[in-house]
């Protein structure tokens, strides 16, 4: 049930995605850059209330499954990070790397030279 969700999901994504690319708004959307009368000829006269149409739908699908899916993945109890074998407190465990003693370079001492004027 999950996964057959979770594809609506991403076909409602992909559908919305498509839809407000092909509308025309201000700079005259991806239909005209297509073609322009001839994308309005395949659609037919009544393509603006087509594309709202299927705006609407496909953004309601994806609000729809959008909740189902937090409620779903709310009721596992888990997340998608439970299958990576993380220790109890959830940080990311570290792995300490030998270096080579630091050896502190020799100063030599020299006298205290006074500053000139």
């Amino acid at each position: 049930m999950f996964t057959l969700l979770m594809i609506v999901h991403v076909v409602a994504c992909l559908i919305l995605i498509a839809v407000i690319l092909l509308q025309a708004g201000r700079g005259g959307g991806l239909a005209e850059s297509l073609g322009g009368a001839e994308a309005q000829s395949v659609l037919g006269t009544q393509a603006p209330v087509l594309l709202k149409k299927a705006t609407s739908i496909s953004a309601i699908v994806f609000l729809v499954t959008s909740l189902v899916l937090g409620m779903m993945t709310a009721r596992r109890g888990r997340s998608i990070f439970s299958n990576m074998n993380l220790p109890a407190g959830g940080a990311i465990p570290t792995v300490p790397f030998e270096t080579a003693p630091q050896e502190t370079p020799e100063v030599p001492v020299t006298e205290d030279v006074p500053q000139g004027k």
